[in-house]
């Protein structure tokens, strides 16, 4: 009797250690959740955390000197589990057949995963997880830009963000495990946290915690791999973990005359959630978040700078323009007209969408913000509107209709008719969709006065600057009013940072249906996938000059009308009315 109840006491006291040991664990872990959330939030729309070379000396060597690891992890664990994943990234970038088995229908390149798990001993995980989806992806290109310089693109996050602006809406570096050696950081470790969209508020946003390590392997090559630490997730709330990044990034090689080969592979495993049906061949193929996308954004945004700094430019290709200090101030401002248009129309936490009915039978959500002080853009209540659609016609022509100031007329409303003039156009690529343009445009009388507080002119006649984007896998046309005599100033020279801006747009990407080709051409816009395309349009008008107005009803009709008629002038034109 006396051993029943001495079992019994040890039994409550071993139960009694056992919740004080949860509790302080549970609350251990919610303080590291905090740092987290603490992390991201301190910086508002539009910023980026200090990158893992900010702060000062002192701050970095506390970090490193007693780091413990986040959540507890130790440093040694995370080295191991960093050294693991960039082991796996180079056989994972270097291998051919049988990891990697290339399709005869698409040409891309399809993960064996029976290799891949025989390859890597990987242990099934996830049956205790929500049910998965992997996507894996290979893209190999050519980069005009140094080796150093990328490097420190992807290891800086302000200019990680900035490089891919259309995919990247939010992005910190949470802590900075390793600061690594010399100026291009070899041997770096950070967490990170990353924000990826779509540019379009009908496909959830994808958050992702990992770790980023940075290596040179060769006099001649770096290698950037991500991975995400289970550790660091099982302590974040499952609503903030839907994905994660199996070992993924780049090898970097340098061609030693401004150019870099790069092989980069994402390898992601993200939790299941519906798709609007529009988008979901793109998004379940894994082409929305694959290495395609990546590389050719990258492709991208490094032709972008080169064009940016060249002091050699031809004539041709940039008109209207006199001076190099004009032709690099206007491309400054076309940029971060793009930059603030993919904030604006992705899903990003940012936003809280209202969806609305149409008048022609499309989905319209819309959202507003308060611009309190921000002089890049007007002060007041900003309104939004974005709808997406699908249209029987490829990417490049729809890209090259709605960017042709020849056309502009035939969709734009705000037009009185006939072509637009232009007044300058500046290449920012070799593709000549790639480009930036001022245009000159009479504006309808009856349109005036919803125009008016954008505009802040009263006058019968407007400049638009439009950019234009064009890669492999998406293409964008972004254009705003602009005030004539403060435009007139930028195209000699002057800053444009605190020139008031509001830009509306399109984003252009391939429906995912990928079809055989009917002709054998050498043309390569006819290589192209010849599938339908999913348009985005977006809409932003400055509904009142004071922060505190309410948004009105006249609001949202105003621009539901202005949807609603750019969509259908757009079917018209293209012949691909409904019915």
């Amino acid at each position: 009797m006396k051993f029943i109840i001495y079992s019994v006491k040890n039994y409550y006291i071993w139960r009694f250690l056992f919740c004080v040991a949860y509790l302080v664990i549970k609350f251990y872990s919610n303080v590291q959740v905090e740092k987290l959330r603490s992390a991201l939030g301190k910086y508002p729309p539009g910023a980026s955390s200090p990158s893992c070379s900010a702060g000062n000396d002192q701050e970095n060597r506390s970090s490193l000197d007693f780091y413990t690891g986040i959540f507890g992890i130790e440093k040694t664990r995370i080295m191991e589990i960093v050294n693991q994943a960039m082991e796996e990234l180079t056989k994972m970038a270097t291998a051919g057949e049988p990891l990697w088995i290339r399709s005869v229908e698409t040409g891309r390149e399809i993960l064996n995963y029976d290799e891949y798990m025989k390859e890597f001993s990987i242990e099934n995980s996830s049956n205790a997880r929500p049910k998965r989806s992997i996507e894996a992806s290979r893209e190999t290109g050519v980069v005009f830009v140094d080796l150093p310089r990328l490097v420190q693109s992807f290891m800086d996050v302000n200019q990680w963000k900035e490089m891919f602006p259309c995919l990247i809406s939010k992005a910190a570096t949470v802590d900075v495990i390793s600061n690594g050696e010399g100026p291009n950081k070899n041997g770096a470790v950070q967490l990170m946290f990353a924000e990826l969209q779509m540019l379009t508020p009908m496909v959830p946003t994808r958050e992702v915690y990992f770790v980023r390590f940075c290596k040179q392997l060769s006099a001649e090559q770096w290698a950037i791999v991500d991975v995400s630490i289970e550790k660091v997730e099982d302590n974040i709330d499952a609503s903030l973990v839907k994905c994660r990044k199996r070992p993924s990034g780049c090898i970097i090689e340098d061609k030693s005359n401004g150019h870099c080969k790069v092989i980069w592979v994402e390898h992601l495993e993200c939790q299941k959630s519906p798709v609007h049906t529009m988008y979901r061949t793109i998004v379940n193929s894994g082409l929305a978040f694959g290495a395609r996308h990546w590389m050719a954004t990258l492709q991208l945004q490094c032709e972008r700078l080169v064009f940016f700094m060249a002091t050699n430019v031809p004539m041709k290709d940039s008109t209207g323009v006199a001076t190099l200090a004009g032709r690099k101030s206007i491309l400054k401002l076309a940029q971060r007209m793009t930059w603030n248009f993919c904030r604006a129309i992705g899903a990003s936490s940012y936003h809280t969408w209202t969806k609305v009915s149409s008048k022609t039978g499309e989905d319209i959500r819309i959202t507003s913000r308060k611009n309190l002080n921000d002089p890049g853009e007007p002060l007041g209540v900003i309104l939004c509107a974005v709808s997406s659609v699908w249209l029987p016609v490829s990417p490049h022509v729809l890209f090259d209709f709605l960017r042709d100031e020849a056309h502009r007329s035939e969709w734009d409303i705000m037009s009185s008719g006939g072509p637009a003039q232009s007044i300058a156009n500046l290449a920012k690529g070799q593709d000549r969709g790639n480009s930036v343009a001022i245009q000159a445009s009479s504006l309808k009388s009856k349109l005036q006065t919803s125009l008016t507080l954008t505009m802040k002119s009263k006058e019968n006649s407007m400049w638009v600057l439009q950019d234009g984007c064009t890669n492999a896998y998406e293409s964008m046309v972004v254009y705003a009013p602009v005030d004539i005599t403060g435009m007139q100033s930028v195209m000699t020279g002057c800053d444009s940072s605190n020139m008031a801006i509001l830009p509306s747009g399109f984003s252009i990407l391939p429906d995912g249906v990928e079809s055989r080709p009917l002709v054998i051409t050498s043309r390569q816009e006819e290589k192209s996938t010849e599938g339908g395309s999913l348009l985005t349009i977006a809409i932003q008008i400055l509904t009142n000059t004071s922060p505190t107005a309410k948004l009105s009803v006249e609001s949202v009709e105003s621009v539901n009308t202005l949807i609603s008629c750019t969509l259908r002038n757009i079917k018209t034109s293209l012949q691909c009315e409904d019915g």
